[in-house]
């Protein structure tokens, strides 16, 4: 942040650190009442070298300006003596510092929010050190800080009273509950402090808008001020949505009823002049509307906010500690467009799970099936417990690795968000499932029934025969999870191979699952019950689980109805629960 316009009376100081144009006493008290009323800090290095300025973003763009005036900050904050400070308040938009000078002068020096301070000033100092009357000029005054809103620059007023020495309360109890007085104010000065959008917002606001997240902005700042900053960081589109029923003050959406907030929340874009009670509402009367809201904060003001909403974000450098506890994410590097980063990771960790749970259900309901029937039919099952516990740990731990390591990518951006009382299993993954399942039920219960002759098992040992056709249904079952975990990490596009060789992990794992079934099958026989197969039948398993890819495109060119299946299925119970009342 940087000062870049500066008025001292009705003079524009131009540019606005120069000095010159200033008569000496305006110029001291200018001095006086930043070095004081600040949180922040100045250190000048003894052997000459660059002053160093700390504290907020906005506190160091004043100080920054009033050493280029040529504020001596430690002399004069040893000159004079701090009776009583007011510390910034986020309700009032200002702080203030009560100091005695060493002529026993009592000054309260008040800084704060432009239009806010101005209103309780009666009188200015202008630029040569003359006292005018306010009343007149205060017109001109709301012009210039209007001006330099429209111009997305943050107005900061500067202002003092005396106070008569003998009216300050002599005792601590009473210095402690001492209310500065905050009338009859003189105008020093009016700042304008521009505020540069960050490289890589606007994208960052482009990107989270297109996923289906809408960005608002809360800010302490007037109304002007806050259009002009959303329109330059892109939360505005245009001029047009800056006039809309989308922006609103603080005051008057914490006016509304509860009810009243929770219709106007939807709408709300922008909001300015808002204390943190005022982002507390929104944040309550959203999640009400049943929105998935997330909060980024920095103050300890904004603790309850950040605490309320279901994704708490504070900033890293800028944040509190009481902040940093109350959020459930650090922005390390305190820029927004890090927030692109959490909603891709977050929606990430979403998908990763349904693939899971997909290739979970898919494994669990083809092999219930399969034993089921063939146990019912021929009082024999094809997949025998040791088969099964190999099959459970390609599904939970192998399967659930390859599927869980998939990065982000864009394409996550492009969905819409998932609300929160929408099924975890969609109708998309219904239908790859029932696709998948019912395709491998189908032809491993073939196999069963009649895979000896259609694998032309004509062996003399009838035995022989039965674990070679077995062996070939778990083979052929196994081989189609391998194929089919490509399918679950790709639900909703045909190419399940795009972008596979990005994920080393994924490629490892699969490999490694499938060299383990070739020693399963050819060298461990007698721990799982198996035969070895010639190539012939490799080949035979490998098809059938290599079929699972062209079956799954053409499975995923079907329309899914966007109303969820459990919500069918709910009216279909609440249907036949109304039809045996009736009965």
């Amino acid at each position: 942040m940087t000062v870049v316009e500066a008025y001292v009376g009705k003079k524009k100081i131009h540019p606005p650190d120069d000095s010159s144009q200033l008569h000496s006493e305006v110029s001291s008290l200018l001095c006086e009442g930043i070095a004081q009323n600040t949180t922040g800090n100045v250190f000048t290095p003894k052997d000459g070298g660059d002053v160093e300025i700390s504290g907020s973003p906005t506190e160091m763009a004043i100080l920054s300006w009033a050493v280029k005036l040529g504020m001596q900050f430690d002399a004069i904050r040893s000159e004079t003596e701090v009776l009583h400070v007011f510390p910034f308040n986020s309700e009032k938009k200002r702080g203030g510092v009560a100091v005695q000078t060493t002529d026993s002068k009592v000054r309260i020096h008040w800084k704060g929010a432009a239009e806010i301070v101005l209103a309780s000033c009666t009188r200015y100092l202008d630029s040569s050190g003359s006292l005018q009357s306010a009343d007149e000029d205060k017109d001109f005054f709301k012009s210039a800080i209007d001006d330099m809103a429209a111009r997305s620059l943050r107005c900061v007023a500067i202002a003092f009273r005396l106070h008569e020495l003998d009216k300050v309360p002599s005792d601590g109890d009473g210095l402690d509950k001492w209310v500065l007085p905050e009338d009859d104010l003189v105008l020093l000065g009016i700042v304008g402090i521009k505020d540069p959008c960050r490289s890589g917002v606007q994208e960052a606001v482009r990107v989270c808008t297109k996923a289906g997240v809408k960005v608002r902005m809360v800010t302490g700042d007037n109304l002007q001020t806050a259009k002009a900053i959303a329109l330059d960081c892109g939360i505005l589109d245009s001029n047009a949505d800056a006039s809309e029923s989308n922006i609103i003050e603080g005051r008057v959406f914490r006016a509304y009823s509860e009810k009243e907030r929770e219709l106007i929340a939807k709408k709300i874009t922008v909001m300015g002049r808002s204390s943190p009670s005022d982002k507390l509402l929104l944040v309550q009367a959203l999640r009400k509307g049943g929105e998935v809201v997330a909060v980024t904060g920095d103050g300890t003001n904004d603790a309850p906010a950040l605490h309320e909403a279901d994704i708490g974000l504070s900033m890293g450098i800028q944040g509190t500690e009481v902040a940093k506890e109350s959020s459930d994410i650090i922005i390390l590097d305190d820029n927004f467009a890090s927030v692109v980063k959490v909603v891709r990771w977050g929606r990430s960790v979403y998908a990763n799970i349904q693939k899971f749970i997909q290739f979970q259900l898919t494994v669990n309901v083809a092999a219930l099936v399969i034993n089921v029937v063939a146990a019912v039919s021929s009082g024999d099952v094809p997949l025998n417990a040791v088969q099964l516990l190999w099959v459970n740990l390609i599904m939970d731990t192998l399967g659930a690795l390859a599927l869980a390591t998939e990065p982000p990518t864009d394409h996550l951006m492009h969905r819409s968000p998932v609300g929160r009382r929408e099924p975890l299993i969609t109708n998309i993954m219904w239908r790859n499932l029932l696709i998948q399942a019912t395709y491998q039920v189908g032809v491993l219960l073939v196999l069963n029934f009649h895979g000896k002759s259609i694998l032309h098992l004509n062996y003399e040992n009838r035995k022989y025969a039965t674990d070679v056709k077995n062996t070939v249904v778990f083979n052929a079952f196994v081989l189609c999870q391998i194929f089919n975990e490509f399918n679950a990490r790709k639900p909703d596009e045909i190419n399940v191979l795009n972008g596979v060789t990005k994920n080393h992990l994924f490629v490892g794992i699969v490999g490694f699952t499938f060299i383990l079934q070739i020693i399963l099958i050819e060298l461990s026989g007698k721990f799982t019950s198996t035969v070895r197969l010639n190539w012939k039948l490799w080949l035979v398993s490998l098809a059938i689980g290599l079929f699972s890819w062209p079956l799954a495109a053409v499975g995923k060119l079907l329309p899914v109805p966007n109303i969820p299946l459990s919500v069918y299925l709910k009216k279909s119970l609440q249907q036949l629960r109304a039809r045996r009342r009736n009965a």
